[in-house]
């Protein structure tokens, strides 16, 4: 085989090569997800893909139902849910955690205010 064949070879393997691997990661991350949304329960702390964090009330096979404050809960396509919190982290931090806040202000301290038109 000359050096022109072994170049023909080369350009044609390359890609079926690029391609076996793009369809092996591919089917690797859908069984991932799979796994990962077959082992989540009733009650446990998660985040959705949208940073959306809640705690699970209810599953079914397509959905899931989140509550993300107190007496508010959220109906979720369950393959929105991207990852479970870490162990300790709550899902809304109170006002002691969190000297920015003053009640039921959300807006720190240093945002700048509301801006008109013209200025």
């Amino acid at each position: 085989m000359n050096n022109n064949g072994a170049f023909s070879l080369l350009i044609f393997a390359l890609p079926l090569l690029l391609l076996g691997w793009l369809f092996f990661t591919q089917n690797k991350r859908m069984k991932q997800m799979r796994e990962f949304s077959s082992s989540l329960n009733v009650g446990d702390h998660v985040v959705t893909s949208s940073g959306v964090y809640g705690t699970i009330k209810h599953l079914d096979d397509t959905t899931a139902w989140l509550e993300i404050a107190e007496g508010t809960t959220v109906r979720f396509d369950r393959r929105a849910v991207a990852m479970k919190q870490a162990d300790g982290v709550s899902a809304a931090p109170t006002t002691a955690d969190n000297p920015t806040t003053h009640g039921n202000d959300s807006v720190p301290d240093d945002a700048p205010g509301p801006q008109q038109n013209g200025q």
